[in-house]
């Protein structure tokens, strides 16, 4: 009966070696692989999700954008409509009472120099 020599053992325990460590490589590739793909899947789910909200976002902002527009033109002509009354108001009244007219511009005007001094006054105080 021949035994095995150390040579035969030794390489046997390198084969065996050699093998688990080309199975733990291949495990690892696979699970590597495995959450690889999952990852993967995840990002294009988190995609497709996403994709209908930012596309929703986007429609509500420029709606808002176009309320807005509209808002400021409307509020825009509502002010030319009134200046142009206030206007008209304005130059019907100057005609049909030029003197009061002329005593209410001439009292407003020196109303206004009196609160100018009086600004002016206290500015130079201070």
């Amino acid at each position: 009966m021949s035994l095995p020599s150390t040579s035969d053992k030794s390489s046997h325990l390198i084969e065996q070696a050699s093998h688990s460590a080309d199975q733990a490589i291949r495990t690892t590739q696979q699970a590597a692989t495995g959450v690889v793909d999952s990852a993967a899947n995840s990002l294009q789910d988190l995609r497709h999700q996403t994709t209908p909200m930012l596309e929703r976002a986007s429609e509500q902002i420029s709606a808002m954008a176009h309320r807005g527009m509209d808002s400021v033109r409307e509020t825009s002509h509502q002010l030319r409509v009134k200046a142009e009354h206030a206007s008209d108001t304005t130059s019907n009244y100057i005609r049909q009472e030029p003197v009061k007219a002329v005593l209410i511009a001439a009292a407003t005007g020196a109303a206004l120099m009196a609160l100018v001094s009086l600004v002016a006054r206290s500015r130079d105080r201070g």
